[in-house]
């Protein structure tokens, strides 16, 4: 499968910046999400890619073929760039089977292709099956009813799956009715012979593709009733829908129709398999399941499979790789686990993890042992001990050479013919502070901030209330699920919100002690919103 490569992709909607300058390598064989809040662009982001939606700017690479390019001028069609699309809604045609629903797309495709002597393949096929009729007639006698007759609809079905042959094929091996016991084996010489023939009157190889002057021999043409029906019934056994093929979408529950739209994308064999939040029509449970099958899916298949979801529990669930994006700029482009324990940004750090990571303002002094003493809470203390040695002066430095260089950078891209200045600007994400008496921060003036100000990103997993602790909080929310409660504590006037895994039950009001743990507390620059290091903290 193909590696995708977006380079400076900008697509926009007068000033509007739908993606902004987007650079992305999708690995082959991979599993990416698009992750992000709606109206972010990842699904604009997808549709460039698959050819439904024509980037402003920039080049689009699938494998070895370039799909676009604004300065070449090259734009190939959608169903010319060999990929799947699996829409939001199921869009399966009420008035078809599922089995015509399927093979729709493939009776339309129409292109160069090998020529296949198909009769002396399938001649070839049941001489082979035919030489061990024990196994045909074992295979035929699990489809008997509880009278004893044998069901010859469940019968074929079993035979396509069992030998990964065609209907048409099936019905012919059914047809010798091995399971009464009889002797085939001058069917089997008939067979034979009728292979040799073929192959005298026009050689092929062991793929039976037609040989002219050693070569194989191409046409255009459509595809055959017999590979429309192998391919059918491939990705029918791949999604587990076998015995529905005549069945109307109205006959189907939701996963089901889910699985039929799936093997509708997968039947032309497509390079790359886009999919557009195929889940979010389904219930919990059912999307769970899906889950699970997609994940099946992706190994069975070898594809490279992109998909979109404003879910982050789907992102970190089935991906390999998450590409986060918001307002039309990539955040962070990395392996779920990651994403989530070292978040670019105050953003990324925000959007993922469910319950959502708690920000707490403070004020920080550095030591000459590297370690970070922090005002926070009001007036309470705490000791911050980074995991590595580093010096805040210098990250700051750095980071002050980093905008700067963005600064003159976009300068730079302001200066070029053709330039628009984008609409939708792009800020510091506004991280909220849980309080009792919350209120609206965007009533609040911006304070001045100095290089004191940072902000600690705190996991909920990282809040223990059943040890010891230095600092008091008192129980002002329980949720219990079972295997784990979700408690809000207050402290003051703050509010965190903490996971203790366990059945135990907490009462509102009651009082706690309170401690920090784990080495994976994030430290933020309240400024530009970056990830300054991880550590450990102690509250005193």
């Amino acid at each position: 499968m193909p590696e995708i490569r977006l380079e400076h992709i900008t697509k926009r909607w007068g000033k509007f910046y739908g993606v902004d300058d987007l650079d992305l390598v999708i690995e082959n064989n991979a599993f990416v999400t698009l992750l992000g809040p709606s109206g972010c662009g990842k699904t604009t982001t997808l549709r460039m890619i698959a050819g439904l939606e024509t980037p402003t700017s920039g080049r689009i690479t699938i494998g070895d073929t370039v799909v676009f390019d604004s300065e070449l001028g090259i734009n190939i069609p959608a169903n010319k760039r060999k990929v799947g699309f699996l829409f939001q809604n199921y869009a399966l045609w009420p008035n078809m089977t599922v089995y015509e629903n399927i093979s729709f797309g493939l009776s339309n495709i129409k292109e160069e292709m090998p020529k296949i002597n198909f009769e002396a393949k399938n001649a070839a096929r049941l001489a082979q099956i035919l030489k061990n009729p024990q196994d045909v007639v074992k295979t035929l006698e699990e489809c008997r009813d509880k009278k004893g007759k044998l069901d010859e609809k469940k019968a074929i079905i079993k035979l396509i799956d069992t030998y990964t042959i065609s209907q048409y094929t099936a019905k012919k091996l059914f047809g010798y009715h091995l399971e009464q016991g009889k002797d085939v084996s001058a069917e089997v010489r008939a067979l034979e012979e009728k292979v040799e023939s073929a192959r005298k009157a026009q050689p092929f190889n062991e793929n039976f593709e037609l040989l002219k002057d050693g070569r194989v021999e191409t046409s255009v043409r459509k595809l055959t009733k017999e590979e429309i029906d192998l391919s059918v019934r491939r990705v029918s056994r791949i999604v587990k829908i076998s015995m529905f093929m005549d069945r109307y979408p109205a006959e189907l529950s939701g996963g089901q129709q889910q699985r039929v739209a799936i093997a509708r994308t997968l039947a032309p064999e497509p390079s790359v398999l886009f999919m557009d939040e195929p889940l979010s029509n389904l219930d919990a449970k059912l999307r769970l399941e899906m889950r699970y099958e997609l994940q099946r899916l992706h190994v069975e298949t070898g594809s490279t499979f992109v998909y979109v979801t404003h879910d982050q529990m789907e992102a970190m669930t089935l991906a390999t790789q998450i590409c986060l994006i918001n307002n039309g700029v990539l955040q962070q482009y990395a392996a779920p686990l990651e994403v989530y324990n070292h978040p670019d940004n105050l953003f990324v750090a925000d959007f993922v993890g469910n319950p959502s990571i708690n920000f707490v303002e403070v004020k920080a002094r550095q030591n000459a042992d590297l370690t970070i003493d922090m005002t926070l809470l009001g007036d309470r203390k705490a000791v911050f001990t980074p995991d590595k040695p580093m010096q805040l002066s210098q990250w700051f430095r750095r980071r002050d050479e980093e905008l700067e260089a963005q600064a003159q950078a976009l300068k730079a891209r302001a200066g070029e013919s053709g330039y628009v200045e984008k609409s939708n600007k792009d800020e510091t994400f506004r991280y909220h502070i849980a309080r009792v008496n919350d209120e609206d921060d965007g009533i609040h003036e911006e304070p001045v901030l100095t290089e004191e100000d940072l902000v600690l990103g705190i996991r909920p997993e990282f809040l223990s209330i059943t040890g010891g602790g230095n600092v008091e909080c008192e129980i002002y929310g329980a949720m219990p699920t079972g295997m784990e409660s979700t408690v809000k504590v207050r402290i003051g006037e703050y509010l965190l919100t903490g996971v203790v895994f366990g059945s135990t039950l907490f009462t509102i009001g009651s009082k706690l002690p309170l401690e920090i743990t784990g080495s994976n507390v994030m430290l933020f620059d309240r400024s530009s919103g970056r990830r300054i290091t991880s550590g450990t903290l102690k509250l005193l």
